[in-house]
């Protein structure tokens, strides 16, 4: 079976500052992109940080305090002052940054998007970043077409994952939803067959309806 990767939907095309862009031309760069975020890549092309809108605001919100929290406050106020008084993206960025491997499957991102109720993930390939993968991006695999679904259930799981007779099942697709009709020679293809067909990207539902000819997992 195939699996679905974030290098298969991730955005490849991307925005980067170094440790040495200044806050005006992060700020810029934010706006006119339209993003949230920019990653921070050194000399070598690793990804050193990430500067978000989130970093630029307490410039704003710290601005006519020259003051600041006192060291009751707690670690936060603290740690907002500092990046108001910044410059630099080396001084504004957030580090460590949360990553994804490039052939990570899509399930293991989205569990952690989900986790750390994070908007993205930089993407690495052998340590270099390459991409970026969000959470519209992991959505956009619904969107296959239910021909290109039924094309890859009918391939991937009963031709090549259970050698089955053609003659021997139905395979349709509404919206995402599959439903497998016919009767194979085992119920473990049976069971097989709706598991399989559930790992195919962009399925949503699968309605097992296969029957079977003889019980090989009857003790």
């Amino acid at each position: 079976m195939r699996t679905l990767t974030v290098g298969a939907v991730m955005t490849r095309e991307l925005a980067v500052v170094s440790p040495e862009t200044e806050f005006k031309d992060i700020a810029t760069l934010l706006a006119t992109r339209r993003i949230s975020a920019v990653p921070v890549v050194d000399g070598a092309g690793s990804l050193v940080g990430v500067v978000s809108e989130a970093d630029l605001l307490p410039k704003e919100e710290h601005a006519g305090d020259p003051d600041g929290p006192s060291w009751f406050a707690g670690r936060r106020p603290r740690r907002d002052w500092h990046k108001a008084a910044a410059l630099r993206a080396a001084d504004l960025m957030t580090s460590p940054v949360r990553t994804a491997d490039v052939t990570d499957p899509l399930s293991v991102v989205a569990r952690q998007l989900v986790a750390s109720r994070m908007r993205r993930l930089f993407v690495l390939d052998e340590g270099k970043l390459v991409g970026v993968v969000a959470r519209r991006d992991l959505l956009g695999v619904f969107l296959r077409p239910d021909a290109e679904i039924k094309a890859e259930v009918e391939t991937s799981v009963f031709e090549r994952a259970l050698i089955a007779n053609p003659a021997s099942y139905t395979v349709t697709v509404d919206r995402g939803e599959v439903t497998l009709l016919g009767r194979l020679e085992r119920r473990s293809s049976v069971a097989a067959a709706g598991q399989l067909a559930a790992l195919v990207p962009g399925v949503i539902e699968v309605r097992n309806r296969l029957d079977y000819v003889w019980d090989d997992e009857r003790k």
